[in-house]
């Protein structure tokens, strides 16, 4: 389902005022002014409007004059709960207020279906996705060459040599655990198949999910696979499944529900965690482990749509995510920046757990076994 993030401006009615009641209106207006520009210099992380602030990059406000034109972004696979990003809708909106944006939450392998089947008339201006899906976009040429600010700071397996996807974070399975529903918080892989975890674990579909490859990938190093070698990742979800302990496997992420309480032990992305166990205030009431016998941290890309029908608002969204200030905006969702040299904020760089166990993912392998790993999952799992 498309979501429409927009502003509504009231009408004004003309009322004739008393000469006091003029006066409180100028005091409260100016109390007003002085206040914003208090906030202006105050040297919040809040983005302000490009016209009325230093340019992030040369050539921003050009951009945005072309941008504003088409007035539209529509911006694939970016759900509001997932790394972030509904705080990066509202800075982009705030610094470019008369560019709206749209998107939706398909999940990385449906995004790719849902370019394919529109590839003659593209409904999307940018994707975004899990690496190997990036890859598979490109390689069915779906996806336009376009090369953002901090392209070139880059290492070069973070990104297409011609900018026909790029890494903007990367992201690391752990354990999500639920304290009030969990009473031993599981640290490993081999943990998870304990009869005290029956029907608590929920995790994504990896077919059609990023994280859902990656994990398979995270359980397959912990099981004595690589990245040539998938066989004990795949066998080791079968016996998960077969030990009865696999609650829900989804299509999209159910962040909400866990949340709610509705999910013992979800197996995703450190972030989600951090996120809920932090900024939506769950505290203690959450568990963040990174099992350790092995993971696996992943970069995630996303691409500029080959004829996209907004081609200046889609190069403005992904100039503003890929400069510094939208690097931070990621960090302070928990997520790690892709372009080298920005900084964490000290407040989440003390929450992220250390994790030498964690490998980094080899994308282009990653995709090279997308189908072994679609196949091998039904046979495991059972699943349809």
């Amino acid at each position: 389902m498309l979501r429409l993030r927009c502003s509504q401006a009231s009408d004004s009615v003309a009322v004739p005022f008393s000469l006091i009641a003029r006066e409180i209106i100028m005091r409260t207006l100016k109390h007003f002014v002085v206040a914003a520009a208090a906030t202006l210099l105050s040297g919040a992380t809040i983005a302000q409007t490009v016209l009325d602030s230093p340019g992030l990059y040369p050539g921003e406000k050009g951009l945005y004059d072309a941008a504003r034109k088409e007035g539209l972004v529509v911006s694939f696979d970016t759900g509001p709960t997932w790394a972030n990003w509904a705080a990066q809708f509202r800075a982009f909106k705030k610094r470019y207020p008369e560019v709206e944006i749209v998107y939706n939450d398909l999940g990385s392998a449906a995004t790719v279906v849902a370019l394919d089947k529109a590839r003659n008339r593209p409904q999307a201006d940018t994707a975004y996705y899990f690496a190997a899906s990036a890859v598979d976009a490109a390689s069915k040429g779906l996806v336009a060459a376009f090369k953002p600010v901090n392209f070139d700071n880059l290492p070069d397996v973070f990104r297409h040599p011609e900018g026909r996807w790029f890494t903007i974070h990367s992201l690391t399975v752990a354990f999500i655990v639920n304290t009030k529903l969990v009473k031993e918080v599981p640290q490993s892989w081999a943990d998870l198949l304990k009869p005290e975890y029956k029907n608590a674990i929920v995790y994504l579909d990896p077919r059609s999910t990023g994280v859902g490859q990656v994990l398979t990938f995270a359980a397959n190093f912990a099981n004595g696979g690589d990245m040539d070698d998938v066989k004990p990742g795949l066998e080791y979800l079968g016996k998960l499944h077969q030990s009865g302990n696999v609650l829900r496997v989804l299509g999209t992420t159910p962040y909400a529900q866990f949340v709610k309480g509705e999910i013992p032990i979800w197996i995703s992305y450190e972030n989600d965690g951090l996120k809920a166990k932090y900024t939506d205030g769950l505290g203690d009431a959450v568990g963040v482990v990174i099992p350790k016998e092995a993971s696996a941290a992943a970069p995630y890309a996303i691409s500029l749509v080959e004829n996209g029908p907004n081609p200046n608002a889609g190069k403005l969204w992904l100039n503003f995510i890929m400069s510094e200030f939208g690097q931070g905006i990621f960090a302070e969702g928990f997520v790690r920046p892709s372009v080298p040299g920005v900084a964490l904020p000290a407040s989440v760089a003390d929450k992220l757990p250390a994790a030498p166990q964690v490998r980094p993912l080899d994308v282009q392998a990653a995709a090279a076994r997308k189908a072994e790993i679609d196949k091998g999952y039904v046979e495991a799992t059972g699943s349809r």
